[in-house]
């Protein structure tokens, strides 16, 4: 089995993320994976100017282009894997972390961490009930809504992927894929989508396509001031870095507060 880890890291440097991709690197030599680090733009996907409901600072600090969606760039690369995984650029990897690509069977399309089943604080627990709110009871999908946590939905910056997957690309390039019409309304920002990343795109899609999806256990993607067991985390995702302690710089404090107390 041929296994690959993707993640992308575009834009200028930052002590973050140069952590935790460092960290994602070992992990999949570790483990016997391929690992590719994309640095440059590829899709460059843009919203339409003329129907856009997100702001323009959005697409034009990024040169009129919307990062949010290179690392669907991953999807080419099916013709040489039996299995890839996206690991977004904040996720770091503890050194003892068990292999993502076995929690997989070979019966699955897609595996993700649904946010709701990690332990989380009160806070956040009203936050995604309003957030799954707002981003999919417009959407037609098959899937049972928690009183407590709103919509089931997957958080996207750790998705893993058999073989299989490919089939529901339709041998669409990955830029295809995203300019489907079915997905312009996302990609614009339309209503609620306006600060969507391609989070709510793919949680609708893999529903939509009725994937064989499993839900990885939550500490696959512990989310950082979110999750209230970060020590029994595999992984951590530092996410919403602008809200960081100095917007993800001050990395010494990041692996203090997650009990890492040596040098990466």
């Amino acid at each position: 089995m041929k296994k690959l880890i993707y993640q992308v890291y575009v834009g200028k440097r930052s002590r973050l993320y140069d952590w935790c991709t460092a960290s994602v690197k070992e992990y999949a030599n570790r483990i016997g994976a391929d690992y590719i680090c994309q640095t440059t733009p590829k899709m460059f996907i843009k919203p339409d100017l003329f129907a856009t409901n997100r702001s323009k600072e959005s697409y034009e600090k990024h040169g009129g282009f919307l990062p949010i969606y290179e690392k669907e760039n991953a999807f080419a690369y099916f013709d040489k894997y039996d299995q890839i995984a996206i690991v977004d650029g904040d996720i770091y990897i503890r050194p003892d972390a068990p292999d993502l690509f076995k929690e997989l069977p070979e019966e699955y399309d897609f595996g993700g961490c649904v946010e709701a089943n990690m332990p989380m604080t009160p806070e956040y627990e009203r936050k995604i009930h309003q957030y799954s709110q707002m981003q999919y009871h417009n959407l037609k999908i098959d899937w049972k809504l928690s009183p407590i946590t709103g919509f089931p939905f997957m958080n996207m910056g750790l998705m893993v992927m058999n073989k299989s997957f490919a089939k529901y690309l339709k041998g669409q390039t990955p830029k295809q894929f995203i300019q489907r019409t079915e997905f312009k309304d996302f990609v614009d920002g339309q209503g609620a989508w306006k600060w969507s990343t391609d989070q709510t795109l793919l949680n609708y899609w893999i529903r939509k396509e009725k994937m064989n999806i499993k839900e990885l256990d939550w500490r696959f993607n512990a989310l950082y001031t979110a999750c209230t067991n970060l020590n029994e985390a595999y992984f951590v995702h530092f996410f919403l870095k602008d809200k960081l302690p100095n917007q993800g710089e001050n990395v010494e404090q990041l692996k203090q507060d997650i009990g890492v107390w040596y040098n990466v």
